[in-house]
């Protein structure tokens, strides 16, 4: 099977996940808003999501430290 059907099959299959996706949540009324951000997670989950977008950040601002 050439590399290109296979391509063309997985972009495909991710596109039809999407739509797919996309339909259930239009049929349920369902809105993504993403500025809500972590805002209904537990103390502990709002911790360690800041303290992985610090490290982040500090990676970033030092890349060889």
């Amino acid at each position: 099977m050439p590399i290109w059907i296979f391509l063309v099959a997985i972009v495909g299959g991710l596109l039809g996940v999407g739509a797919v996706a996309d339909r259930v949540a239009k049929k349920k009324k369902l809105t993504f808003e993403p500025e809500e951000g972590i805002k209904n997670a537990s103390t502990s989950q709002q911790v360690y999501g800041e303290d992985f977008l610090r490290q982040v950040n500090d990676s970033f601002k030092q890349p060889n430290g």
